[in-house]
């Protein structure tokens, strides 16, 4: 095209384009106009009731002189700041507050000081009356409350406030350990806008440092325990000497001497305080510890449990209960026998003549709760109250109440989600909990949930709602081991707090027209160790039966394997034309091409690469509708230190093994013959898997900036699969099968987006659907918390699935190719804390892709679209 036309063009397009804008704006003009206009009347009146003489805060500036430490604390010790701004913008909660009459101001004050059920019209007309407003009897003044209550009153500025804070800012630094701190205010008024400003200047000083540590303990005893632990303490010589660390410290002796028995231990808060030597220096200063009671001629006492009361009734005042029982100790009162005496001594972990233990109650309280079988009215321990001195001195007498919950339970939910392969969904959920089925505190629990929404169809990519799962479950909780043994506690104490499950379940599951029916069964017993650190489930009759439906239709929404399968169909017609018109199913015909070796040498000496991605296209298909029982034995131990407060930089463990269908092998001999495993055994002409699986799971996170109310997190997360079929099975079932990506996974590829298995160059349609017998996936993530809500992240994922033998494209995992063979993706994440759930958005690149083919560089890095990223939202942390 010649310049000048070119030039012309872009004048003309220009020319319409700002006809076009010059005509919007004159349509949408008075928009416009009184959004400006509105903006300017703000600004103009954001002080409109600070009265003559005062000045409105607006701002709180924070100046380090030497570090910014402490400087996510410090703003939180102001005790006057500006009216908060809507998203870091306009002081919304202040413009609602002008928009009401200034004149009712001081009456809406007083009135909005009454409890809600008195604020009438009865009262404004007495305070209408009270403030010398008889005209304003009767008025509602609706929209003036509402603004009034709604709003923000405007923050005045205070001298004696800023003052205030500057002392507390001063004496928060000289705690965590800067004694020679100081805190300057400066403050800039404008007369004219009636606003102020004030600046903090805070300089930090060297901070004082514990030179040496010392404890004195004069009862041998306590001088024992603490020595046993003392490399817990979290005071240490040349640490910097902050009192909440010697705060933390002492709480940590409190709870390891009641742990050992020591009811009373510093009751009074007066028996654990720590002495700082500042004569020599102000710097380096020595510190001892000391723990002596008051009465250094008395003793301590080791406790230990004396009567066990636990009643069942309405109120704590409930007397007379006419049941009475005593089982090992423990009294039992109850109003009727509606629950039996057994279960309720099983969660109760205390035992009379026992040594106290503070632990012991906490796991029989949380026992208590989570039967949900009763509201606990009381939960008490106290020293005995008769008998001798040294009885009322180390007897611990404990009480529990509790009132039965209602027998039955009615909850509806809904949830809307979204994932990468359901788009966009809603999940309607009854459930319906039966309380003491059996008089022993069992619940049966029925639930009826149901998944409608949109997933990718092929065939008609505007659909809607073309998927849905409707699903019923049944489970029935024991707060025992259901096991043919009565005393099974000997052997599995009632400190591991061990319970069972019954659950029996089925499903109807529709996807793009593959539709899915599922029925699962299982028995699990689960016990807590360790206050829950670690935990131990165990499945046995774990069965799962899945059926397909509507087979022949695979490929009208696979076409990638369609294809695939058209071309070698078409190719073996060429000396084979009746095959087409046979009547055959398409596994059939598969079938026969499978078995014609001159066939298949021919096709994989011209074009190797169309015999891979045609047989990977008919693994696809078996496992997607193959019909299935799954019937295993399945054990879960876990590790846990992540969430629990001891731990700074806590570690994660998750081990899983599954072993299938051993039993079903020996009872069964019967066979069929399947296009790809040739003969299998089955039960109802259905074939089961045998196989064992593993699965791994390592977390690990550490933490940085400690001094900080919200540290930084690093966070590592290492899962090893593997599942290795063997007996009945050539390859591993569909629902057992490992597969990659999505927002728990390698982020920067969608679940089933096209990563593996291995380094294969398999086309990507028909690799995408792939799934494998080993897995492996390394992440990291650093967090950063930015405010109370939002924090940020940045992450690198690192992984793929591969086979435990070749299956004639490469996927065959190696040690020494599997580096190579890992796709990475890095990228930002935001999360967004929200009361108890935690949302997710994660922007992830592809970094190395080695389904790259062969002579292409695989690092991708130069090909990252910046405004392209993979999008991951998802609810709760990734790992």
């Amino acid at each position: 095209m010649p310049v000048f036309l070119f030039v012309q063009r872009l004048y003309y397009l220009y020319s319409m384009s700002r006809k076009h804008i010059n005509k919007y704006f004159q349509k949408y003009h008075i928009f416009y106009y009184s959004a400006i206009f509105s903006v300017f009347l703000y600004a103009c009146n954001v002080t409109k009731k600070v009265p003559d003489g005062e000045y409105l805060l607006t701002k709180n500036k924070f100046e380090y002189t030497d570090g910014k430490i402490f400087s996510d604390e410090i703003p939180d010790l102001v005790a006057q700041k500006p009216n908060k701004k809507t998203l870091f913008v306009l002081p919304i909660g202040l413009a609602f507050y002008n928009m009401a009459n200034p004149k009712y101001d001081t009456i809406l004050k007083e009135y909005m000081t009454y409890p809600n059920e008195m604020r009438n019209q009865k009262l404004r007309d007495s305070l209408f009356i009270k403030y010398n407003h008889p005209e304003y009897v009767g008025r509602n003044l609706f929209w003036n409350r509402f603004f009034h209550t709604v709003g923000q009153a405007p923050v005045i500025y205070s001298d004696a406030k800023t003052k205030q804070s500057a002392k507390s800012i001063n004496n928060r630094l000289i705690n965590r350990g800067y004694w020679d701190s100081e805190v300057k205010t400066s403050v800039k008024r404008d007369s004219a806008t009636k606003k102020a400003e004030v600046d903090y200047v805070i300089t930090h000083k060297d901070p004082t440092y514990i030179k040496e540590y010392f404890y004195n303990i004069p009862d041998q005893n306590v001088r024992s325990i603490y020595e046993s632990q003392i490399n817990k303490s979290f005071v240490k010589k040349g640490q910097i000497l902050d009192e909440t660390v010697l705060e933390k410290e002492i709480t940590r002796i409190n709870d390891q001497m009641k742990e050992e028995g020591y009811y009373k231990f510093n009751n009074d808060n007066q028996d654990i305080y720590f002495v700082a030597d500042s004569l020599q220096s102000r710097k380096n200063v020595p510190v001892t510890m000391n723990i002596i009671k008051d009465s250094i001629g008395t003793p301590y006492r080791k406790a230990t449990i004396g009567k066990i009361t636990v009643s069942v009734a309405n109120s704590v005042n409930s007397t007379n209960l006419p049941l009475k029982d005593s089982i090992r100790g423990i009294n039992i009162f109850r109003k009727d026998s509606a629950y039996n005496a057994n279960a309720l001594w099983l969660p109760i972990i205390l035992k009379p003549g026992d040594p106290y233990k503070q632990s012991n109650l906490d796991l029989t309280r949380r026992n208590l709760i989570s039967m949900n079988n009763f509201t606990i009215l009381k939960a008490a321990d106290y020293l005995r109250k008769e008998g001798t001195e040294a009885e009322r001195d180390s007897i611990v007498d404990v009480e529990y109440v509790l009132r039965p919950l209602p027998k039955y339970e009615f909850n509806f939910a809904t949830d809307i989600h979204y994932s990468q392969i359901l788009n966009f969904g809603f999940s309607p959920s009854v459930d319906l909990t039966t309380r003491n089925v059996f008089g022993g505190a069992e619940n049966l629990i029925t639930s009826f949930s149901g998944v409608i929404g949109t997933t990718k169809d092929p065939k008609n990519p505007d659909a809607i709602f073309n998927a849905y799962e409707l699903s019923a479950q049944a489970s029935l909780q024991f707060p025992r081991l259901v096991v043919p043994f009565r005393k099974y506690y000997k052997l599995i104490p009632k400190k591991y707090s061990p319970t069972t499950s019954i659950t029996l379940g089925a499903s109807v599951q529709n996807n793009i027209g593959l539709g899915r029916i599922n029925f699962n069964a299982g028995l699990t017993y689960f016990a807590n160790v360790d206050d829950g650190k670690v935990q131990h489930r165990l499945t046995l009759f774990n069965t799962q039966l899945s059926l397909t439906q509507n087979k022949d239709r695979y490929y009208e929404y696979f076409p990638g394997d369609n294809e695939y399968r058209e071309n070698i169909f078409n190719q073996y017609a060429v000396n084979h034309p009746e095959i087409l018109t046979s009547g055959y199913t398409y596994d059939q015909i598969s079938a026969i091409i499978l078995s014609d070796e001159n066939f298949i040498t021919q096709i994989f000496n011209s074009d190797r690469n169309l015999l891979y991605n045609y047989m990977q296209s008919l693994y696809n298909k078996e496992r997607q509708t193959q019909d299935v029982i799954i019937s295993s034995i399945i054990y879960n131990f876990i590790y846990n230190e992540i969430g629990k407060k001891e731990y700074r930089n806590p570690f994660s463990f998750s081990g899983k093994v599954e072993l299938a269908g051993n039993f079903l092998n020996l009872v069964t001999k019967k066979e069929e013959n399947y296009l790809l495993y040739g003969d299998t055994k089955t039960i109802f002409n259905i074939p089961f898997s045998q196989f064992i699986k593993f699965d791994f799971d390592f977390k690990k996170y550490f933490t940085f900036f400690n001094d900080r109310a919200k540290p930084h997190t690093l966070a590592f997360r290492q899962f090893v699969g593997i599942g290795i079929p063997y007996g009945n099975s050539s390859s591993m079932p569909f629902v057992r099968s490992y597969f990659n990506g999505g927002a728990y996974d390698i982020r920067a590829w969608l679940a089933f987006g096209g990563l593996g298995p291995a380094d294969s160059q398999l086309d990507e349609r028909v690799r995408s659907y792939a799934m494998d017998n080993v897995k492996l996936t390394t992440s990291v993530e650093y967090r950063v918390p930015l405010t109370n809500m939002f924090e940020a992240a940045i992450f690198t994922d690192a992984g793929n699935i591969w086979g435990l033998k070749d299956n004639g494209f490469g996927d065959q995992f190696k040690f020494k190719k599997f580096i190579s063979q890992m796709g990475v993706g890095s990228g930002l994440g935001i999360r967004m804390n929200i009361a108890y759930v935690n949302l997710r958005l994660d922007f992830a690149y592809k970094m190395y892709d080695p389904n790259q083919p062969e002579g292409n560089s695989r690092w991708v890095i130069n090909k990252i679209k910046p405004l392209q990223p993979t999008i991951n939202f998802a609810i709760g942390y990734p790992f």
